[in-house]
């Protein structure tokens, strides 16, 4: 079966799918970051080092990255929808094991099931994304979806402060599974338009890819901007506890309040992906994104509370752009393929090895150090821009 696309589904019901698809993208997107704000209680419950505390963040990245390569397997076994829905409620419902697990080899485990289930979102979200949404419309349609990342960033630390005062931080997490689960299915019952299968990566497909220049370009690309959102973003409130002599609750504050400027600035930045080209984009988010990377390892005193809210700014600003890029350097029939391999590739990297390698600084007191490294690959990455070609411009 097909997909409605934008000739017969109507723009309420695009603006509706839409809607759900961002709404599952934020409870995914929480159930991989909400683990942040509360490591300094795990930490201490657990009784972890600052890079025992990081590797949580490389479990869950190895599993999403496995999940993001078998979503396309899945997508075409079990269709886009199935695929999505399995994301849903399979994260959730690991996530409740996971909090009531009691050994550490356990809740390792979980997180890479997590991971898993996870990762086999992302790809079939935004296939449906560009199948139900004229090409025209894509960068403010995929900027409205990365609305859910963002809010995940605000809200987690404000939750968990919130839901501290009357449960434990197991129950936490119990909750946000279940909703997870109950709005997987309330996806599965209305989301409007046709099911529609994926297609399994071949190895024909695989070989275009990899012998794309752009594609590998991007990989660069997304892994260092995932490395100063979700790489930053889980180790910052270790960073300001434990480095900076902040206490949790305002840690988490300030974490969850400096992320307020990307609801405005993922919109903007979707808005310039369509009117002045994804590429002049994202060079300028990059070069924002490193230089602040750098101040906020480099700068002494409460100077750093200042960069914990310009350094995310323009982050979010990226994948709007990159997204569209990735839509449009391979034929439609490998738009899935790309998605899955490159964030296969950059998930990795900027969300697993980065705050895991934060962490092994941090054990050492530098994590400022390791921050100005990553700002300092950040601006070196702008010089791959010029080689990055687009192969295709999607037709309207």
């Amino acid at each position: 079966m097909s997909f409605r696309t934008d000739a017969d589904l109507s723009r309420k019901s695009q603006l509706f799918l839409l809607s759900l698809l961002t709404g599952l993208f934020y409870l995914n997107m929480l159930l991989r970051v909400v683990l942040s704000p509360l490591l300094p209680l795990i930490e201490k419950d657990l009784g972890l080092s600052h890079s025992g505390a990081g590797s949580f963040f490389m479990m869950i990245a190895m599993g999403y990255a496995t999940g993001l390569f078998g979503s396309g397997f899945a997508s075409a076994r079990l269709s886009h929808r199935w695929t999505i829905v399995i994301a849903s409620v399979a994260g959730g419902c690991i996530f409740g094991l996971i909090a009531v697990s009691q050994a550490l080899w356990a809740i390792r485990l979980g997180l890479v099931f997590l991971g898993i289930a996870s990762g086999l979102y992302l790809p079939s979200g935004m296939t449906t994304i560009t199948a139900a949404i004229r090409s025209d419309h894509w960068g403010k349609a995929i900027a409205f979806h990365e609305f859910a990342p963002t809010l995940a960033f605000i809200s987690a630390p404000l939750i968990v402060e919130g839901l501290l005062l009357f449960c434990r931080w197991q129950e936490i997490l119990i909750l946000i599974g279940a909703s997870s689960v109950c709005l997987g299915l309330v996806f599965l019952r209305l989301a409007p338009g046709k099911d529609f299968s994926g297609e399994a990566p071949t190895l024909e497909n695989i070989r275009l890819l990899i012998t794309t220049p752009a594609f590998w370009i991007m990989a660069v690309l997304f892994s260092l901007a995932i490395s100063s959102t979700m790489g930053l973003y889980s180790m910052m409130p270790l960073y300001l506890v434990a480095e900076r002599g902040i206490d949790r609750e305002t840690a988490n504050m300030l974490v969850g309040l400096s992320r307020v400027s990307l609801l405005i600035m993922g919109f903007v930045a979707g808005w310039l992906s369509d009117r002045i080209g994804p590429k002049p984009t994202i060079t300028a988010v990059i070069l924002f994104n490193g230089l602040m990377t750098i101040l906020l390892g480099l700068l002494p005193g409460r100077w750093v509370l200042l960069m914990v809210f310009l350094q995310p700014t323009l982050t979010g600003c990226f994948f709007p752009a990159g997204f569209t890029i990735l839509s449009r350097i391979v034929p439609a029939n490998a738009r899935h393929l790309s998605v899955s391999l490159t964030m296969f590739i950059a998930y990795l990297i900027g969300a697993g090895f980065a705050p895991m390698l934060f962490g092994v600084f941090g054990d050492r007191g530098a994590f400022g150090t390791s921050f100005i490294l990553a700002g300092g690959l950040m601006l070196l990455s702008v010089l791959l821009l010029p080689r990055l070609v687009l192969r295709e411009e999607p037709k309207g």
